[in-house]
């Protein structure tokens, strides 16, 4: 059978020392920043999600060790993994994978690439559109990761058609204060455009557009016109 430690041997025989560095530098991991002290293997993405497709039976017991790993490469696997049981498994599996998900937030699910792959696919298939109160909770949060995971959830909905709650939830995080939340803020209006309506998009811009932060306006309108994002932009 598989194992967590089994998984680690694996990763660690891929790592490189100079993507790594870079790793540091581009997910932000000196002091005072987000992601201080995460250690990463170096591991391309594509080759991460290739192991995790291979090792796709692994126990719900031993994606947790590899969510609790310090290294960033063993948790991005883990949340591969769960993703593909929470897709094909029972009522009781999904609700295992999205409660271990949810304890694991705060201080696993730890920097913006981990929850971008994940929340949708796992909170977002898990809380139907209208069975929100959790990513309103979630949304509330003071972690940020918590704030982020809620609105990237929507992006599950807004695949189907649907700008409700992704709209709701970004009303909530209007004035948010962290640039990662004003980039996933705006990435998701930009998506609301794309796959359910410029018009909705439009006017919730219009109806915000005093306090939305000027990383989120940049975001939701590169799909804009020229001459309408300048005229956006300068409002």
């Amino acid at each position: 059978m598989i194992s967590a430690k089994f998984v680690e041997k694996e990763l660690i025989s891929l790592r490189d020392a100079d993507r790594s560095e870079k790793s540091k530098r581009y997910f932000k991991t000196g002091p005072g920043e987000y992601a201080e002290g995460d250690i990463f293997l170096g591991i391309p993405v594509p080759i991460l999600r290739n192991y995790a497709k291979k090792w796709h039976t692994l126990p719900l017991s031993e994606i947790i060790k590899l969510l609790h790993s310090p290294l960033h490469e063993l948790r991005f696997v883990a949340l591969c993994i769960a993703m593909q049981q929470f897709k094909h498994g029972d009522d009781k599996i999904r609700k295992s994978i999205v409660n271990l998900y949810l304890a694991s937030l705060k201080k696993f699910i730890n920097n913006w690439d981990l929850v971008d792959v994940s929340a949708a696919n796992i909170l977002g298939a898990f809380y139907t559109n209208a069975s929100k109160q959790q990513l309103i909770k979630l949304a509330k949060s003071s972690s940020l990761w918590e704030r982020r995971a809620a609105i990237i959830a929507t992006h599950y909905y807004i695949k189907s058609g649907s700008s409700d709650t992704a709209l709701l939830i970004a009303t909530i995080l209007l004035q948010d204060k962290h640039d990662l939340i004003h980039k996933a803020v705006g990435w998701t209006l930009r998506e609301v455009g794309k796959s359910c309506s410029m018009e909705v998009e439009r006017e919730f811009l219009k109806q915000h557009i005093k306090i939305i932060p000027r990383t989120t306006l940049r975001y939701a309108i590169e799909r804009f016109p020229a001459q309408e994002r300048r005229y956006l932009l300068n409002r």
